[in-house]
C-alpha cells in the first residue's frame, strides 16, 4: 500500500468530519469511560463497530475484537483501514469485519513498559503487566458483555505500544491470538534481557501470529533493526514447526510515518486467504480446507464468510453445466449449517431448491427465513407463489 492511498483516505476522513459540522454527522465511533480497579484511575476508550452491527437481520453476527494502544494517535487511521478493508467496497473483503476498540493514554511510559526503566531521576516505568492484566481483566470482559465478540482478539502497537505487545506475545499466557508490533522500542531491552525474555518462551507463544515492522531510523538504523532481527531469528529457532510470524522493514518510512502502512501490511498477513475470490473455489470440502489454514494461524476457527459461499452458491446455480448447479446445493446448506440463524442462508437455500424445481423444500427454507426474520418481504412473495394453489 503506497503513501498515496494513506494520504488518500486522511484526507477523505478530514473531509467527513468537515461534512459532519456543516450537515448530518458521520460517525465513526463512540466514546465510553471504565473505571479500572487494577490501575485504580478512569480509563477512556473508543470504540468503532463494523457496518453490517446495526443492519436489519444482522443480530446474529459475532465480530472479532482488535485492540489499539495509543488510542487517540491511531483510532481514526486504523478505522478507516479496517472499515475499507472489509466492508466489501469494491469487492474488498480481504479480512473479516471486527469492533476496533481503541485505548486512550494516561501514562504510556508507566503503562507500555514492561520492566523497570532506571534512571537517574525517580520514574514510573515498569507498569506493563498491570496494563496487560487491565486489558485482559477488565476492559475485555467489559467489551464481550456490552457487543456481540468473538473471542479471537489481534492486539496493535506502536513504539513504546509495540514493546508491550511483543511482551504479551511472548508471555505463557493471553487472551489475544495475534499481535501487530509496530516499529518496537526495544531500546530497554539490552542483550542480557532479551536472552532472559526469550529462554522464558514457551510453545504456548507459536500459537500466535506475531509481525514486526521495522522502520528507517537513518543513522541510528542499525542498532533498530539489529534488535528487532535478533528476536525474530531466536524466536524463529525456537519454535519447532513453521514460525507463524514476520518481520518486514520498511526502507521509506521512518518511525513515525510507518504506523498506518505496517498495519495494512500486517492485517493483510495475519488474515492471509481469507480475501479469496469465489472463482477460485471447487467444492465444499476445498473451502472448508482453505479457511481451516487460515483458522490455524490465529488458533482460532473462521467458518467460510456467508457471503462468500452465497456467491459461489448463486455462480454454480446459473452456470449452464448441470453438475455445477447440482454442486451448488451443498454450498447454500454449508451456510444454513455455519449460520443457523441467518435468514438470509435460509432464503438463499429456498431459493436454490425451487430452481432446481424442488418446490417442497424451497417452501420449507423459506419458511424457516421468516421464521428468523418475519419483515423478510422475498420469502414471504416466494411462499405466497408457491404455495397459492394449494
Amino acid at each position: 500500500m503506497t503513501k498515496n492511498i494513506i494520504a488518500l483516505l486522511f484526507l477523505l476522513i478530514g473531509i467527513n468530519q468537515v461534512k459532519s459540522q456543516q450537515a448530518d454527522q458521520i460517525v465513526i465511533g463512540t466514546k465510553h469511560t471504565l473505571h479500572s480497579g487494577i490501575l485504580n484511575e478512569e480509563r477512556e476508550y473508543w470504540v468503532s463497530l463494523p457496518e453490517s452491527y446495526n443492519t436489519e437481520g444482522s443480530s446474529y453476527k459475532r465480530y472479532p475484537l482488535l485492540i489499539v494502544l495509543d488510542g487517540n494517535s491511531h483510532f481514526r487511521s486504523v478505522t478507516g483501514l479496517v472499515n475499507y478493508m472489509s466492508a466489501g467496497y469494491n469487492g474488498n473483503r480481504s479480512i473479516p469485519e471486527m469492533i476496533v476498540v481503541a485505548i486512550r493514554n494516561v501514562d504510556r511510559r508507566r503503562d507500555f513498559t514492561p520492566d523497570k526503566i532506571v534512571t537517574v531521576r525517580e520514574n514510573n516505568s515498569g507498569g506493563g503487566d498491570k496494563f496487560l492484566s487491565f486489558l485482559e481483566e477488565e476492559l475485555i470482559p467489559e467489551l464481550d458483555q456490552r457487543y456481540r465478540t468473538e473471542p479471537c482478539r489481534i492486539l496493535f502497537g506502536h513504539s513504546l505500544g509495540g514493546l508491550l505487545a511483543t511482551h504479551a506475545y511472548m508471555k505463557e499466557k493471553t487472551v489475544f491470538n495475534a499481535f501487530i508490533a509496530v516499529d518496537p522500542s526495544f531500546g530497554t531491552w539490552d542483550a542480557e534481557t532479551m536472552d532472559n525474555k526469550l529462554a522464558a518462551v514457551t510453545e504456548h507463544s507459536f500459537d500466535r501470529f506475531l509481525y514486526i515492522a521495522t522502520a528507517n531510523w537513518g543513522k541510528r538504523n542499525i542498532n533498530n533493526r539489529d534488535r528487532h532481527v535478533r528476536l525474530y531469528e531466536a524466536l524463529n529457532s525456537k519454535c519447532e514447526g513453521a514460525f507463524p510470524a514476520k518481520l518486514e522493514y520498511f526502507e521509506n518510512e521512518n518511525h513515525g510515518s510507518v504506523p498506518p502502512v505496517a498495519f495494512y501490511n500486517g492485517i493483510s498477513d495475519i488474515f492471509k486467504g481469507y480475501g479469496i475470490s469465489y472463482r477460485e473455489v471447487e467444492s465444499t470440502a476445498q473451502l472448508i480446507q482453505h479457511f481451516q489454514s487460515v483458522s490455524q494461524r490465529l488458533s482460532w476457527d473462521f467458518s467460510p464468510p456467508e457471503y462468500l459461499v452465497n456467491r459461489v452458491g448463486y455462480s454454480m446455480l446459473q452456470s449452464k453445466n448441470e453438475d455445477d448447479k447440482n454442486k451448488a446445493l451443498a454450498f447454500f446448506k454449508l451456510n444454513t449449517e455455519n449460520f443457523p440463524d441467518s435468514y438470509n442462508a435460509f432464503d438463499s437455500l429456498g431459493e436454490a431448491y425451487e430452481m432446481l424445481g424442488d418446490k417442497e423444500n424451497a417452501v420449507i427454507h423459506y419458511k424457516k427465513s421468516l421464521e428468523l426474520h418475519p419483515g423478510n418481504e422475498h420469502a414471504g412473495m416466494k411462499l405466497k407463489s408457491l404455495t397459492k394453489s394449494d
